[in-house]
This record gives structure tokens, C-alpha cells and sequence, in this order.
């Protein structure tokens, strides 16, 4: 698939912009309309961790990328698409 094979080239680049995740994902639930619940639910994971996510409290451990990508290619796939640009290129919006 062509999304992990992404993944897998820009890995170093990714542990690099740890914290960015959040913000990627709240800018792409609310631009798709998905719960905080539904991509929860879709994952396996609880509510509570996915709010900690968006709300960057925490940040989703490097092993759980490819779970965020997954889940949002079965409930939106051009959401997973986003989600990937946003959290791998360096997009000046989601900088403060």
C-alpha cells in the first residue's frame, strides 16, 4: 500500500515532528466530520485516548501512525490521505 510505504521512507522525518500528530488529526476529524468516538471505536482504542491525541496532551506513540491511518481509511480514505500530508509535510498552517 502506498500510504505504509510512505510511512516506512520518511520514518527519521517522522519521529522528528512528534507533536504534530494532534494537530493533523483535529484539522482532519473536523474537516471530514468524524467523531473523536467513531475514530475510537474504529481503532480499538478508548475515547479518552484519542481526546488526549487532539487535544495534544499526549502524543500517539510512533507504532500507532499506521493504526490512525488505517482507521481513517475505512471511515473517510481521502481523510487518511490529509492526515498523512499534514503530519509528514511541512505545512506552515500547522505551525505556531
Amino acid at each position: 500500500m502506498k500510504i505504509y510505504a510512505l510511512l516506512r521512507r520518511h520514518s527519521l522525518e517522522i519521529m522528528k515532528k512528534m507533536g504534530r500528530a494532534g494537530k493533523a488529526l483535529k484539522n482532519v476529524l473536523q474537516q471530514y466530520g468524524i467523531s473523536q468516538n467513531r475514530l475510537a471505536v474504529t481503532m480499538g482504542v478508548a475515547r479518552s485516548t484519542v481526546n488526549q491525541w487532539v487535544n495534544e496532551v499526549s502524543d500517539p506513540l510512533a507504532d500507532s501512525i499506521p493504526d490512525i491511518i488505517t482507521a481513517l481509511e475505512t471511515l473517510e480514505p481521502s481523510a487518511a490521505q490529509i492526515f498523512l500530508q499534514l503530519y509528514i509535510e511541512r505545512d506552515s498552517s500547522l505551525r505556531q
